[in-house]
Parts: C-alpha cells; sequence; structure tokens
C-alpha cells in the first residue's frame, strides 16, 4: 500500500533504538519506551495561509528528526508501523 499525506501532514517511520546501555547492560523489552526519532518516509505538500496560499515544509523525506513522545497516529503500512504526524508535532531535525 503506497500512503500520501495530505497538507502539513507527514509519514515518520521509527528508527530502532539501542538494545543496551552506555555501560553494556541489555534492556529488556519491557522496559524499553518507544523511540522518539524516525525518518521521514513521505510528506505532503504544505499547508494553506489564510490567502490560500501554500506554505511550503521544513522537512523533506529523508530527514531524520525528533518528535513528540504522543505525536502522531500509529498506522501499520505492510506490516510495518509507521506515524502520520503534523508537522508541528516535529521537534527538531537531526543532522
Amino acid at each position: 500500500m503506497k500512503l500520501k499525506p495530505l497538507n502539513d501532514r507527514v509519514l515518520v517511520k521509527r528508527l530502532e533504538v539501542e538494545e543496551k546501555t552506555a555501560g553494556g547492560i541489555y534492556i529488556p523489552d519491557s522496559a524499553k519506551e518507544k523511540p522518539l526519532k524516525g525518518e521521514i518516509v513521505a510528506a505532503g505538500p504544505g499547508k494553506l495561509d489564510e490567502d490560500g496560499k501554500r506554505v511550503a515544509m521544513t522537512v523533506k523525506v529523508g530527514d531524520t528528526v525528533l518528535f513528540a513522545k504522543y505525536a502522531g497516529t500509529e498506522v501499520a503500512i505492510d506490516g510495518e508501523e509507521t506515524l502520520v504526524m503534523r508537522e508541528d508535532d516535529i521537534l527538531a531535525i537531526v543532522e
């Protein structure tokens, strides 16, 4: 299935988090939190301003981003968990 976000929404694939700490201790699955870092898989064209003009998106496909803990809506596409969220829910672009 192919998904194309509308307006200022983006499709984000969560990036895997390390399974052990810097000290070498492995973290069990029950103690892991979902990662707050992901890669933009698809992006909409941008939202419309008050005059009806399209405002371009700040992020683009391929960017690695940080997002809010409860941001977006989880969607399964071809068995893979992704998030659909507004550009406003993205906190930063990781360079």
